[in-house]
């Protein structure tokens, strides 16, 4: 037996060694990990004159009604850390956010697997994408370069922020502002496509028309979220995601982030969350609504809106829901956080010989033989002639995030709604929501039995990779959601 003294010399030693080595000494207490979070938010407002796209030919802007916002969430569970992205973007490329995890990642060492980054998909902001979805972006623009900063800058702040936290999730339905946009109708007249052919279905039918039959698809009323608190209740930020397209109702040349912006601010109010330190932020991310807007095309009657008011309405009503169901939700004190991250190789679409053969005929319209064929003939022809000089394949990024018994996907497309349903009912985990336009933005993503009914979102130049992408994408994504699931 040893002598107190000699045992105490030795205790000694042993933590001299331990400090020496850098390991760590716990408490029982500090042995528990702490679960984090943290937010912030940049402007991402472009300067006047830049060119906002969301309609079929560009604009300058000429005003900002609201700022543009890359809002920015960051998770830890002690071993993990996330962050999460949402930029007030119709779409970004994926070169634009892989500089920015570039960045944050050589500053912070947070690996850029563990970044998801998507666009919101307001159609009221200036372009960070190039001439083609497909092609790689080698020279960035200005602005470009820009939103990779500021999205960096943002991360890395929510960074900074990170504090104590309680984490939960729920969901709540808003089917009144949800409706398939695309339709069979019955009036061949409405089915015309711009290749000089005929479709089953058309999207954006006139409204209240008789010669309406029935949607082509699904929709999706549920509002999926996430909430962080301090462990007091105060809230640190609340990350949404509703299957719903832009709303619109902007004035010609205006800046806006839709109600995507309204969202962030009515959420923040509902919560009394407008005056503190660090801000609250509230996200609402974009599901997969490529097939969906708020029009019910079948309303005879449509009440008329005045500018900005339709989507303050949307905002209100998905806000009123989270808040509702926040009410309900249990908030824990930690749970493991994961991410995993795999990359696709896609065939892109190309042009038939009867697509170019089409689109050289109508080059010859001139006096003595007037055009008469579909009113974006001379947009596709141009969009055609693009992807013949593209690439023949693309590589894609896919990604799915676990917090707890949630899932989240991140499909770099605009995802059909029913692929979003289908990752909802096979997905591993007890709940499961999809932001799409994440880690990329590469066009529409219809389904293969979407593709034969043929309409906008189908047409080459509106939809570019191989027809079965999506079911090798759902695949890909329950895969890693799987992998996810069995490892914890």
């Amino acid at each position: 037996m040893l002598w107190p003294a000699a045992q105490k010399v030795l205790l000694s030693l042993f933590i001299a060694c331990l400090l020496f080595r850098g390991g760590p000494i716990l408490t029982a207490k500090e042995s528990k990990p702490v679960f984090r979070a943290g937010a912030a938010t940049s402007n991402i407002t472009p300067p006047l004159g830049e060119l906002i796209v969301g309609g079929w030919k560009p604009i300058p802007a000429t005003n900002v009604h609201d700022e543009l916002h890359a809002r920015c969430l960051v998770l830890d569970d002690g071993t993990t850390k996330l962050a999460i992205v949402l930029c007030d973007n119709v779409g970004i490329p994926v070169e634009v956010f892989d500089l920015a995890k570039q960045q944050v990642s050589g500053a912070t060492g947070l690996p850029v697997s563990n970044m998801l980054l998507a666009s919101t998909h307001t159609h009221s902001a200036t372009t960070a994408r190039g001439d083609l979805k497909t092609a790689n972006e080698t020279k960035l623009t200005d602005y470009q370069t820009f939103v990779a900063h500021r999205i960096a800058d943002g991360i890395r702040r929510a960074m900074a922020n990170l504090e104590p936290a309680k984490i939960g999730w729920g969901s709540a339905d808003e089917p009144s502002e949800v409706f398939n946009r695309r339709w069979f109708v019955t009036d061949a007249s409405l089915l015309g496509n711009p290749f000089g052919g005929t479709d089953q279905v058309r999207m954006n039918p006139p409204r209240g028309s008789s010669k309406l039959d029935r949607p082509a698809g699904p929709t999706d009323p549920e509002i999926s979220f996430v909430s962080v608190q301090s462990p007091d209740g105060r809230p640190i930020a609340l990350l949404a995601n509703y299957s719903l397209h832009y709303v619109g109702g902007v004035r010609s040349g205006e800046v806006s982030a839709d109600y995507f912006g309204y969202f962030a601010k009515f959420i923040a109010e509902k919560l009394d969350a407008t005056e503190q330190s660090p801000p609250f932020v509230g996200i609402l991310s974009n599901g997969t609504s490529g097939d969906v807007n708020n029009i019910n095309f079948a309303d005879k009657s449509p009440r008329k809106y005045g500018p900005y008011e339709k989507m303050q309405e949307v905002a209100a009503k998905v806000a009123n829901r989270v808040v509702e169901a926040h009410q309900q939700i249990d908030f824990h004190d930690w749970v493991p956080l994961s991410a995993e991250h795999t990359t696709l190789t896609l065939k892109t679409r190309q042009p038939t010989q009867e697509m170019i053969a089409h689109f050289e005929q109508i080059k010859r319209v001139d006096d003595d033989n007037p055009r008469s064929g579909h009113r974006r003939e001379e947009i596709y022809a141009d969009r055609i002639a693009k992807i013949l000089a593209g690439p023949k394949e693309v590589e894609i990024q896919l990604q799915a995030l676990r917090i707890g018994d949630l899932g989240i996907a991140a499909i770099p497309f605009e995802t059909f709604t029913e692929t979003g349903l289908e990752l909802k009912d096979r997905s591993p985990f007890q709940d499961t929501f999809t932001i799409e336009l994440a880690n990329g933005s590469f066009g529409y993503l219809p389904t293969p039995q979407q593709h034969r009914l043929g309409g906008y979102e189908t047409w080459l130049g509106t939809n570019y990779v191989e027809k079965e992408a999506t079911t090798k994408i759902v695949a890909a994504l329950l895969e890693i959601l799987q992998n996810q699931q069995e490892a914890n």
